[in-house]
């Protein structure tokens, strides 16, 4: 009987006013690819950030290959062979990859230097190990998120981990990227090491791993062998009932009216004569793979980024001057992909980060008005359900899935008329899942138009009165949800098929 690598007894971990982890025991095997799941606030992360030594338990032991260690950093935690990929990448955008990779490790000289010889050869070793192949001089910001997850996996390879934890890396990629971090997880696990997967795309974890551990309020719900149950037994688990999930009723009555119009947008390798319109009370999907430019499109809409020639209307008047703010007062809101780097200000509270859009509202002169602001602040936490210890905690401190709310609510506030939500699900469980797309349904059917990309094709034709496909920065085809399937989205996607056209309605 092999020893476990990793075995956690009796785990509890306190936050103020939160019992986050509730006597929690948990193992994992050499060699096993064991998944965690569970929904927002069920006590994932929390108890991995544990095993990384980020956060210490409150009661509990921790053994790793038998022996009982404490962990007071991150750095003891490596010490043992453990690693831990976040979601949002630890990486330095400045820096190149081999610098990323072994930063506060440098192999040095006998003066003391830093050795970039050996720097760059040890870096190309890790990514030989991945079977991947790429600049070691490229900065970080230029090489797309696929990459910059490869270099996440060569650092923790580069302490001589044995134990990686992975914290939804499928959050950030998909298609084909996505089959390449499944194969280097299956190298890693012939190689004896002991992958720990987070994902709440419970698809996945049947693909991928062989036992399974369920959490649910801080509790563990049990750990089963992931080949003997079934996909509904799994959402049972973490939601406490039976839950099927099943996408809102789609409108019977979709709006004619044209509430924003493109007309040949275009942007230097980027956006490629983009024309579509987008309707009143329509929820509009826009699918692609990675690199498509569906983001691009978000940003230049909403006037984050630059277009170089072409017009976007909104209500029939041309917008010259395309900004951020100008966007706002135009009733535009616009929920990122990335909310760590993009969404949240993670030093402010939540009250706070759900006010931003509307300051004007909650101020007399210069002068925020606590009380108006922990009124729209209050009303919004229960409108949305965010689950928070006060109005005044720290964003950061929220699960993915609330701190996802936060946003919401917080264009929720402006009283949108169009509201661009890119990959709105990333990284959210079942339940809240639901709840986001009944509220996004509630919305239509009060007139406000939706722009929906996302790379789940399931939630593309589950949500959509119509969808829109991208490749290569340009619109390949449109199709309405009625003849949609995820067969001729793909098609279109990998610009294997001929535009069936464009923009219409």
């Amino acid at each position: 009987m092999p020893i476990n690598t990793v075995e956690m007894r009796g785990v509890v971990k306190y936050f103020p006013g939160v019992l986050a982890l509730d006597r929690v025991d948990f193992m994992c095997l050499p060699g096993e690819i064991h998944s965690i799941v569970g929904e927002n606030g069920a006590g994932k992360s929390t108890l991995m950030k544990i095993l990384a030594g980020a956060y210490r338990p409150d009661e509990g032991k921790i053994f790793i290959r038998g022996r009982e260690v404490s962990f007071s950093s991150p750095n003891d935690s490596q010490g043992y062979g453990v690693s831990i990929i976040y979601q949002e990448f630890n990486l330095i955008p400045e820096l190149n990859v081999a610098e990323n990779m072994f930063l506060g490790r440098e192999p040095r000289n006998k003066f003391g230097f830093i050795d970039n010889a050996l720097l760059y050869e040890k870096s190309s070793e890790m990514l030989a190990l991945l079977g991947v192949q790429m600049d070691l001089k490229s900065p970080i910001k230029d090489l797309g998120i696929a990459k910059q997850q490869m270099v996440e996996i060569g650092k923790a390879l580069s302490v001589n981990a044995d134990i990686i934890v992975m914290d939804e890396p499928s959050a950030v990629v998909s298609g084909k990227e996505l089959e390449a971090l499944f194969r280097i997880i299956r190298s890693l696990k012939a190689s004896n090491k002991t992958i720990i997967y987070i994902s709440h795309r419970i698809d996945e974890i049947f693909q991928i791993s062989d036992r399974t551990t369920v959490l649910k309020d801080g509790k563990v719900v049990g750990t089963v062998a992931t080949a003997s149950v079934d996909r509904p037994t799994i959402v049972r688990m973490m939601v406490g009932r039976s839950f099927a999930e099943v996408f809102p009723q789609k409108g019977t009555q979709i709006s004619k009216d044209d509430l924003l119009v493109l007309n040949s947008v275009t942007r230097a390798n980027i956006l490629k004569n983009i024309s579509f319109r987008v309707h009143r009370g329509e929820i509009l999907g826009i699918a692609g793979l990675l690199g498509a430019g569906r983001t691009e499109l978000a940003r230049a809409i909403f006037g984050a980024d630059p277009f170089d020639k072409g017009e976007i209307s909104m209500r029939g008047i041309r917008i010259k001057q395309r900004r951020p703010r100008t966007s706002i007062a135009e009733g535009i809101g616009f929920v990122t992909e990335n909310r760590a780097q993009d969404g949240l200000v993670h030093s402010l509270s939540v009250k706070e980060n759900i006010t931003l859009a509307i300051l004007d509202k909650v101020k007399r002169w210069f002068v925020i008005l606590d009380q108006k602001e922990k009124q729209i602040g209050s009303a919004a936490i229960k409108q949305f359900n965010i689950i928070v210890s006060s109005i005044q905690q720290e964003v950061k401190y929220l699960s993915g899935g609330n701190q996802q709310k936060v946003i919401l609510a917080r264009w929720i506030n402006i009283a949108p008329d169009l509201l661009i939500l890119d990959e709105p699900t990333r990284g959210i469980d079942v339940g809240a899942k639901a709840e986001i797309y009944l509220l996004m349904r509630r919305l239509s059917d009060r007139g406000v138009a939706i722009m929906m990309i996302s790379s789940e094709l399931p939630e593309i034709i589950g949500m959509s009165d119509r969808i829109i496909v991208m490749h290569d920065g340009a619109i390949m085809g449109e199709l309405f949800s009625a003849e949609a399937t995820e067969e001729k989205i793909l098609m279109l996607a990998t610009g294997q098929a001929g535009k069936t056209g464009q923009g219409g309605g």
